[in-house]
């Protein structure tokens, strides 16, 4: 198979300089903004962007190093496939979190709900549609015995550094 290449079209600029105590995911980091510069040649991809409320993000776990196919996540003191988790240390270091846009300036998109490290790179935006991005009527695997935790207050710690 031939390499895949990407290129970042921005970066992420949040509070978040260290990856212990940060949310787990973005609906843990109510209120905690951050902001997004998006590199000028890709400026132009931002038309018509506002006026959501919500979009996903795809970017690099930049500072993971390696992967492992089996991992304790967060939620969890059992170890599952990485691939029936969403821990960081992955195979390809990519993330995905949908946060709440606030505004765009220019190339510069304002948003909060940020549960990644300051200075990451963004590889792509996609508006978040709700049609499209819920399901109804879903499994969670061996997350339903852990679907009422308070999510609110867990944060990550150095397990994936």
């Amino acid at each position: 198979m031939n390499e895949i290449v990407i290129h970042p079209i921005g970066t992420i600029f949040t509070p978040h300089l260290d990856v212990k105590d940060m949310p787990i995911q973005p609906i843990a980091a109510k209120g905690v903004k951050g902001y997004i510069e998006i590199f000028e040649e890709y400026a132009d991809g931002l038309k018509d962007l506002v006026g959501f409320s919500h979009i996903t993000l795809i970017y690099h776990f930049h500072k993971i190093e390696g992967y492992e196919l089996i991992v304790t996540p967060f939620m969890d003191t059992e170890k599952h496939g990485i691939f029936a988790t969403k821990a960081p240390k992955r195979p390809n270091a990519i993330g995905i979190s949908t946060v709440k846009l606030i505004g765009i300036e220019g190339n510069i998109l304002t948003v909060e709900q940020v549960d990644m490290l300051d200075g990451t790179p963004l590889l792509d935006i996609k508006p978040f549609y709700p049609r499209y991005d819920n399901r109804l009527n879903v499994k969670i695997g061996w997350l339903e015995k852990n679907k009422n935790l308070p999510l609110e207050k867990l944060r990550s710690d150095e397990r994936f550094k």
